[in-house]
């Protein structure tokens, strides 16, 4: 993409003095974006006609780190644009005419410029939504900036650069590369950015380094030119806390806002590799090797898809399409669907990331609430219904409070009539909002546990008294309750909930 940009925007004139500040801003934002500026080589002619050489010679100036357009287009002999235009009989409409014609021609995508009167013109050549003021300008292209995630208070978001390369943490992968801190440096200086957790002695217990990409890449097999969203790496020294699942919980929602179809990594596999153990579970598969001329061992690359062609899954069943490409879920009639009331002190640690959720003291201290952090949880129940499945639906009811459903999950496994509390306790885990004490008290009756991936909170809560208006429930949600497709294509509607 290639944008002109009015000379006199720079210049510096004092009636420009508040816009400098948005420029500023707006060609930071350009660079990012890799957008080349251009300037026409028609304006800095007329710059060059200063007679004052002092004032010629500080505006040249400030336009050196600026592309020229090369052999832009001339107007002189188009007769439809003089046609609408006019003969041009000053030298600023002149100059004027030749930068709406360099768009008028496609040689430029976009025209910045303050001036009222390229504005006007724009209107006759009906070009106006290509010529932008800066403030306009601004608004368009910093809706193109990458969109961030909200992190837990224990994350932080900062770049590469900030990191110690000698951290600890990256032992392991000094061993793998012998030419770790070189390639470190190296990477660093292309302004990558990182979640990081930090340990009470200032060294890090995990980092996700990240890099938006588009690009062809040259494996066995190739992955052709995409966009994907690449973990360059992810290290977890703070075991136990299931930071890596959030990681990559963190890393879908990335790329989901962003609409990258896909995310890969590159990792040299081991016997009994934790990562790969982990990755794989959320849906990345090895895709293809990558070869080095510095060893002889080949790096495997582990592909997962975000967005997905309707044919990769028609032989799945709901489950494994929740599993396997997660966070996308099947929600059709082959699947059933739930209510499921939670009250919220239990919602509040389960849904960690719910974005009405009150954020507590010892979070922003740096410690994590567990079942909070993964994907995979699980919910205790005593209800009478036996006929949840896997692959089945759940739709969280918080009660109390906000009494609405706010939340949606896919069973993975269902355990019916459990009163072993030390079974309970092998099943859940670390996923499970209970304490032990809870559990026993609770495995005194015949109890129900839930496995379950957590995929969406609805963007718009569903409250108990629309439940009631639509007959989606009968009365107040004190149980697990069973609802038909139509009602849960309904909650689905009233939740802004879109394919």
């Amino acid at each position: 993409m290639r944008i002109l940009l009015d000379t006199n925007i720079i210049i510096g004139r004092e009636d420009y003095k508040i816009i400098d500040e948005y420029l500023q801003i707006l060609l930071r934002i350009i660079n990012k974006l890799k957008i080349n500026i251009v300037l026409h080589p028609k304006c800095i002619e007329d710059i060059k006609r200063d007679k004052i050489d002092n004032r010629k010679e500080i505006t040249l100036s400030k336009f050196k780190t600026y592309d020229i357009l090369e052999n832009y287009p001339e107007f002189h002999r188009e007769s439809d644009f003089i046609g609408i235009m006019g003969e041009s009989i000053r030298i600023n409409d002149e100059i004027d005419n030749y930068l709406l014609y360099a768009l008028y021609k496609n040689a430029v995508n976009f025209l910045i410029t303050e001036d009222t009167g390229i504005h006007k013109k724009a209107k006759r050549l009906e070009l106006s939504d290509r010529v932008f003021r800066v403030i306009e300008a601004l608004d368009l292209f910093r809706k193109e900036l990458p969109k961030d995630v909200k992190l837990p208070p224990a994350l932080q978001k900062t770049k590469m650069a900030n990191l110690d390369v000698n951290d600890p943490i990256f032992d392991t992968l000094r061993d793998e590369y012998l030419e770790f801190n070189e390639w470190y440096a190296k990477k660093a200086r292309t302004d990558r950015d990182c979640w990081i957790y930090k340990l009470r002695d200032g060294s890090l217990g995990a980092v996700l380094i990240y890099k938006f990409e588009h690009e062809a890449i040259p494996s066995i097999p190739p992955l052709p030119k995409e966009e994907r969203l690449k973990i360059t790496t992810m290290k977890v020294s703070h075991v136990g806390h299931k930071i890596g699942e959030l990681l990559l919980k963190l890393s879908f929602e990335l790329a989901i806002r962003n609409n990258i179809p896909e995310i890969y990594l590159t990792h040299f596999t081991k016997e009994s590799d934790y990562l790969v153990d982990l990755i794989e579970e959320y849906g990345f598969v090895k895709f293809s090797v990558l070869n080095h001329d510095w060893t002889d061992v080949p790096e495997d690359i582990y592909l997962k898809k975000i967005i997905i062609d309707e044919k990769e899954v028609i032989e799945l069943s709901p489950f494994e399409i929740s599993k396997f490409f997660y966070p996308n879920l099947y929600d059709g009639i082959k699947v059933k669907k739930f209510i499921i009331p939670i009250q919220p002190r239990y919602f509040n640690r389960l849904f960690t990331d719910y974005p009405r959720r009150q954020t507590i003291l010892n979070e922003h201290m740096g410690q994590f609430i567990i079942e909070g952090n993964t994907i995979k949880k699980a919910y205790l129940s005593h209800s009478s219904t036996r006929k949840m499945e896997k692959g089945d639906l759940l739709l969280f009811y918080r009660s109390e409070d906000a009494k609405s459903v706010v939340s949606l999950g896919v069973i993975e496994n269902v355990y019916y009539d459990l009163t072993n509390p030390n079974e309970i306790v092998s099943l859940v885990g670390k996923r499970s909002v209970y304490s032990l004490s809870e559990i026993e008290r609770i495995a005194q009756s015949p109890t129900t546990v839930i496995l379950f991936n957590h995929h969406i909170h609805f963007k718009k809560p569903i409250e108990y008294r629309t439940l009631l208006k639509q007959r989606i429930l009968r009365g107040p949600s004190q149980s697990i309750t069973k609802i038909d497709h139509n009602k849960y294509l309904l909650i689905k509607k009233i939740g802004d909930i879109d394919e």
